[in-house]
């Protein structure tokens, strides 16, 4: 029995081999969900009744996705291109997949208003042309602040795009299915929309992981930071908390600064390298390849989000669960208990306050049981159920699309 209460067929094995479509962002990509784009295009691919995955990938510069077994890549958009409208479904009239899943946010097919929502629409479109689809859907317009995640630039503007939102939302819920990882969003869109197709599912680890160590690294303990920079997630008021632990005398710690601009603010880390130059213990490792995420989140004492407003489920947090992390995190509206319906467990600070923020990474430095006992639970969260098994229950809810088409 799933969490929507539906059931889940048993005999796996009975089932024909299913030719499974993809529309995400993809390594070597840098949009956004490209790493849960890998990490379910390549356990969908390990499935023995799977028996091709066909990745409608985003074409970028950054060069062609490295080769994974029974994966077939597709460059079928552009961010910010209106035409994903018609070519994304084009590719996919070519290609015949038995079932598309859709890994989406509100922002997935670009940062300008026009080609942004023309490829919010993509599900609706699908579901005209019967092709089964299966949506996971990473945020929801009613929770965004749009003013303060960079998308409206006044508060009139800010009420005109919820209201578009809204309209897209329902565009969205035109999909078979819309899966989503948090309860609260499930809930909402079932009493605020009526949607009988919305569904919980977990968002799953990356990686079948050992325990990692959860002591703190050897040499200077690291703060560290990680995402897409510039719209409600900025550096300063971090750099001002580390400059506010230097004075209080912490000699021993660095502060790393990963990841790279927001869509929305091409140019803001080079800038916040170069007016933080003097900055001691202060590092800018730019994009992390996938290789590199381990070792950077192990490297680290302590993991925080400065975020000042919210757009959904939180990638890096799970990430920072899965290399048993401790992580300090603002209080922002209901965030907090979407966090720990979730299972995470983190050190609290009130957003907008550096003093805060510096008081709440100074709770986990001064206090290796913290650490360790905040960094134990947030593995046991992020590790519960692993993309293995996520995946598995993606294909049992196509399964059961397929066959309810089949029956018409």
């Amino acid at each position: 029995m799933t969490s929507d209460g539906s059931t889940i067929p048993a005999d796996v094995g009975e089932r024909r081999r299913l030719r499974i479509g993809v529309i995400t962002a993809f390594p070597p990509s840098r949009n956004s969900l490209n790493e849960f784009g890998y990490h379910m295009v390549k356990h969908l691919s390990r499935l023995e009744e799977v028996a091709e995955v066909i990745v409608y990938s985003d074409r970028t510069d950054a060069g062609d996705p490295v080769p994974i077994d029974k994966v077939t890549f597709v460059p079928s958009w552009r961010f910010n291109a209106a035409g994903n409208l018609a070519s994304l479904p084009r590719a996919i009239a070519r290609t015949k997949p038995d079932a598309v899943v859709l890994n989406l946010q509100f922002a997935t097919f670009g940062d300008r208003r026009v080609p942004g929502a023309l490829g919010l629409l993509i599900p609706a479109v699908l579901r005209a042309r019967r092709t089964p689809t299966l949506l996971i859907l990473h945020n929801l317009a009613d929770n965004v602040d749009m003013q303060d995640a960079g998308f409206a630039g006044s508060a009139v503007t800010a009420k005109l795009m919820t209201f578009a939102g809204r309209v897209l939302t329902r565009a969205l819920l035109r999909a078979d299915l819309v899966a989503l990882t948090i309860p609260r969003y499930v809930e909402f869109l079932r009493a605020s929309y009526g949607a009988k197709n919305a569904i919980l599912a977990p968002h799953g680890s990356f990686e079948d992981l050992a325990v990692p160590s959860f002591t703190v690294p050897p040499g200077r303990r690291s703060i560290m930071a990680f995402g897409k920079w510039g719209t409600y997630k900025t550096v300063d008021m971090l750099v001002a908390a580390y400059q506010e632990l230097l004075r209080r005398g912490y000699d021993d710690i660095r502060l790393v600064l990963a990841g790279t601009d927001s869509p929305n603010s091409s140019g803001y880390m080079a800038s916040a390298q170069a007016r933080f130059a003097d900055v001691p213990h202060l590092e800018f490792p730019g994009y992390i390849a996938e290789s590199e995420v381990g070792p950077l989140f192990l490297a680290s004492s302590v993991v925080a989000f400065p975020y000042t407003s919210t757009t959904g489920s939180s990638g890096v947090l799970h990430q920072a669960g899965e290399y048993g992390r401790a992580v300090v995190l603002p209080r922002i509206g209901d965030l907090v208990d979407i966090i720990e319906e979730e299972g995470f467990r983190g050190v609290y600070f009130e957003p907008g306050d550096a003093v805060s923020l510096a008081d709440a990474i100074a709770e986990v430095l001064d206090d290796p049981d913290t650490q360790t006992a905040l960094g134990r639970r947030n593995f046991a969260a992020a590790t519960g159920i692993p993309m293995s098994e996520v995946v598995q229950w993606h294909v049992a809810h196509i399964d059961r699309l397929l066959e309810r088409q089949a029956r018409r």
